[in-house]
């Protein structure tokens, strides 16, 4: 099965990419597949969207089921999720250092072990659309295996000590040019970088003031910015010489149209299905053109 990916009205920063995903004849949107080798980050059309853990809008985020419907619905190229550590070295997808938001349970993530785990479900917010079962969050090497070379993933490693074990479940799978690795410090980055991983940094707003991302472009294969920073601070990053810089979190059509305006070539949101279903407008921005 192959999702058609129409993109339109690519002429110039302020009209921009617009994003068409249909399955046969028009219908819903198949799975994005490329054949029978590994996907990596080579196929990614010219301007990327992100399901942000899995599409938190419109899904249970960080859950197996959440990242499967993401995946089937095809209104996504990369699949994001989060990452912590068990007691016991075990890396699990899960946003939050305790249970309390998102689970029936409350403490510490990192106070269980990978048998007590199994006891964890997760509690699907009342505003999701649809009807969703709680489940118990998946472990990082349960996603690489149902969805890794199926679609780009992106995963964010909270807690650094875990990632050269994170870095062996990617290696191992032979995934080290299908999934992003982030994190908010430019070391953590480095170091994901030195592992032979792709490595993505994010930055917040207040961050972007004072950054000269243009430092990191040596070791960085995505730069993740905020779409709340100035349009001076966007572009900046986007003529750092950084391969992929792309913004987060992204809510409303108005956003994203801002964004490609100007210069970024991607869009990582809660909302997949919204966007997709809105037509990128042309919009004048302060910033000027792109790269």
């Amino acid at each position: 099965m192959v999702t058609r990916v129409a993109l339109t009205g690519l002429t110039s920063a302020a009209s921009v990419v617009s994003l068409t995903l249909t399955g046969p004849g028009g219908g819903p949107p198949t799975p994005l597949e490329w054949g029978t080798a590994p996907l990596t980050v080579a196929a990614l059309p010219r301007v990327t969207y992100v399901a942000h853990r899995g599409g938190a809008r419109e899904v249970p985020e960080n859950s197996m089921a959440g990242l499967m419907a993401a995946y089937r619905r095809g209104t996504a190229h990369v699949l994001d999720f989060d990452t912590r550590l068990l007691r016991d070295g075990t890396p699990v997808v899960f946003h939050d250092p305790t249970l309390d938001r998102t689970t029936y349970r409350d403490g510490e993530v990192g106070a269980l072990d990978a048998a007590e785990w199994q006891g964890v479900r997760l509690r699907p917010r009342a505003s999701l659309p649809g009807a969703w079962r709680p489940e118990r969050p998946p472990t990082v090497a349960e996603v690489l295996d149902r969805l890794g070379g199926r679609i780009v993933l992106m995963l964010e490693a909270k807690d650094p000590r875990g990632l050269d074990r994170l870095a062996a479940l990617i290696r191992d799978r032979g995934l080290t040019r299908s999934v992003f690795v982030n994190s908010n410090d430019p070391e953590v980055a480095r170091r994901a970088h030195r592992l032979g991983l792709l490595a993505q940094l994010w930055r917040s707003a207040r961050q972007m003031r004072t950054d000269r991302p243009e430092r990191w472009r040596s070791y960085i294969d995505l730069l993740d910015v905020d779409i709340k920073a100035r349009d001076a601070d966007l572009v900046r990053a986007v003529r750092s010489g950084v391969p992929r810089v792309w913004a987060h979190t992204v809510l409303t059509p108005r956003q994203r149209d801002r964004a490609l305006a100007l210069g970024c070539d991607g869009v990582i949101t809660d909302v997949p299905g919204r966007l997709a279903r809105h037509p990128v407008r042309a919009l004048r921005v302060s910033g000027g053109p792109g790269r």
